[in-house]
């Protein structure tokens, strides 16, 4: 799908104290209007790093952005539901975030490895099937492929594999010598081995993942909307992987629900942020959008 037919370049002015940002398209705000009228039939959902968290070398010293939690804490009780959707493994994304026992946060949901992992703030607990066994051929496998691909020597391969709950294998290429070459020459030979086990390759900012099909953030989320019954959702992303859940947003919309669809920043993904009703300045522009928002519910 291109870009709204009133769509602006990119990201707006990051909202002051209780100021929130007019959309760029006639269904963004129309979805925001909906969401300020009736915020009990309201769920925002977001994605994790890029969004609440800043990128950062090495994806094991992600936080949540100074404010997020807070941020969240105060909106969250105002609406039906609030979900986190990453591929990060639930856990993982919980005690990154600070999420668990944060205050206001008692009811958030964070669904892990794009939907197949589920942590409930109300109990702690985690739902999860088991690894698939394709996970365990690739992390054999993939030290030839990087070898071959002639990307395997560099400081930054030492980090580069990152074992993500033994559902998916994420290749980083944001500490190579040339990021976006080691990128582009990886992701053909790790589709062919992704194929050949029965999995797929999500690319993303710098980073290609290798995990099972079947799910993505689109799945996830249209499966989550339906099941708190909300009429209105608003969805904040960053990156490739956050297109899917773009478009379960504009499905929900063609079907009559309110929608608003968020880009955190726009310099590394053009096509999001040509989709989005709004573009805000990283996480500091999610942060603020959030405490904008509970500031006019509240």
């Amino acid at each position: 799908m291109g870009s709204p037919p009133n769509a602006a370049p990119h990201s707006q002015p990051t909202p002051g104290p209780g100021s929130v940002p007019t959309p760029r398209t006639a269904a963004g705000r129309d979805g925001l209007a909906a969401l300020l009228a009736h915020p009990q039939r309201a769920v925002i959902a977001l994605d994790f790093d890029g969004t609440l968290a800043d990128i950062v070398p090495d994806p094991a010293k992600a936080r949540a952005h100074d404010g997020a939690v807070a941020a969240l804490g105060r909106l969250a009780p105002r609406l039906r539901a609030a979900a986190v959707i990453t591929g990060r493994p639930a856990t993982v994304a919980v005690r990154l975030g600070g999420f668990a026992e944060a205050p206001g946060l008692d009811r958030l949901t964070v669904l892990g490895h794009y939907g197949a992992e589920r942590w409930e703030a109300a109990t702690g607990t985690v739902h999860a099937p088991a690894p698939p066994p394709g996970i365990a051929a690739i992390q054999a496998e993939l030290p030839g492929v990087l070898d071959a691909s002639g990307v395997w020597h560099g400081t930054w391969i030492e980090n580069a594999i990152e074992r993500k709950g033994g559902r998916a294998i994420a290749v980083h290429t944001r500490r190579a010598t040339d990021p976006q070459g080691a990128f582009d020459q990886l992701r053909g030979p790790l589709t062919a081995l992704a194929e050949r086990h029965g999995l797929i390759v999500e690319p993303g900012r710098l980073v290609l993942e290798l995990r099972p099909p079947g799910m993505d953030k689109g799945v996830a989320l249209a499966d989550w909307v339906r099941e708190t019954g909300a009429t209105t959702v608003l969805y904040a992303g960053d990156d490739l992987g956050d297109l899917a859940a773009f478009a379960a947003v504009e499905k929900l919309r063609s079907d009559g629900l309110g929608g608003v669809l968020v880009c955190s920043g726009s310099n590394e993904v053009a096509e999001l942020a040509d989709r989005a009703d709004l573009v805000v300045d990283g996480p500091t522009g999610v942060v603020a959008l959030l405490a904008a928002l509970a500031g006019r519910l509240g």
